[in-house]
């Protein structure tokens, strides 16, 4: 898929550099369409909850998003996609500028937004989304959106995401102890989902953010607690 999306540049390259105005595409001719970023195949009448309440404009566009896609039951489809999306414009120079460039004219976006999701043969509503964001401006806060997209579809699935930084990675039976204590805390009916970070500043030890939690049992959390307490004055009358 990434490969895929890659091999698109040269149609933002093209698109770029065209002076004629392009047409806006058949989805955004219908204002209702645009706003649900859905297609005539979805279900009328299914109503959907979204499963945390999330704020403000990336909140506001990944829930919209999450309906959209329950109510076409492409959820993992969609993720996907926009994952997929993100990472490609993240590994390419030329269309990560692409995207945060808001001088770029709305027609151009969403021209080769249009293009580019057609090669990718992404689904019908995350290219309509796409084209959505395109039109909107929203292009820049698409990484953001995606993250908080990926946080509704794992509420939906009963994960809870860990995130354990290391200075190297951990080996599979230290990921696998560490994974099954996490799920003895969080209890039945969840699934404990482990994300991997490498950061050499913590000079050793692990950091676990979990449930809006932190423990952080690292090196260098442990030199700076050391560094604190010598540098208090002793009170002798306490010796």
């Amino acid at each position: 898929m990434a490969s895929r999306l890659r091999s698109t540049l040269p149609l933002i390259n093209r698109a770029l550099a065209s002076s004629q105005r392009s047409s806006i595409p058949r989805v955004l001719a219908n204002p209702e369409v645009s706003r649900n970023f859905a297609t005539s195949a979805a279900p009328k009448e299914k109503k959907v909850k979204v499963p945390l309440a999330l704020y403000g404009v990336s909140g506001n566009y990944s829930s919209a998003l999450y309906i959209a896609a329950s109510k076409l039951n492409a959820l993992d489809k969609v993720e996907s996609e926009l994952l997929d999306f993100v990472e490609a414009a993240k590994n390419t120079p030329t269309f990560a500028l692409f995207m945060k460039d808001l001088s770029v004219r709305k027609d151009t976006r969403v021209k080769a937004i249009t293009d580019i999701c057609t090669h990718a043969k992404f689904s019908d509503v995350t290219r309509n989304f796409l084209v959505v964001l395109a039109e909107n401006g929203r292009l820049p806060h698409l990484d953001i959106i995606a993250k908080r997209f990926t946080e509704l579809t794992m509420a939906y699935r009963g994960e809870v995401k860990a995130i354990v930084t290391t200075v190297i990675e951990l080996p599979p039976e230290e990921e696998k102890e560490l994974k099954e204590t996490l799920q003895g805390l969080i209890g039945k009916g969840k699934k404990v989902h482990l994300e991997q970070k490498i950061d050499p500043s913590i000079l050793g030890g692990i950091v676990v953010e979990f449930s809006q939690k932190v423990f952080d049992a690292s090196i260098r959390t442990r030199a700076r607690q050391m560094e604190r307490f010598l540098r208090d004055p002793i009170n002798i009358d306490n010796l």
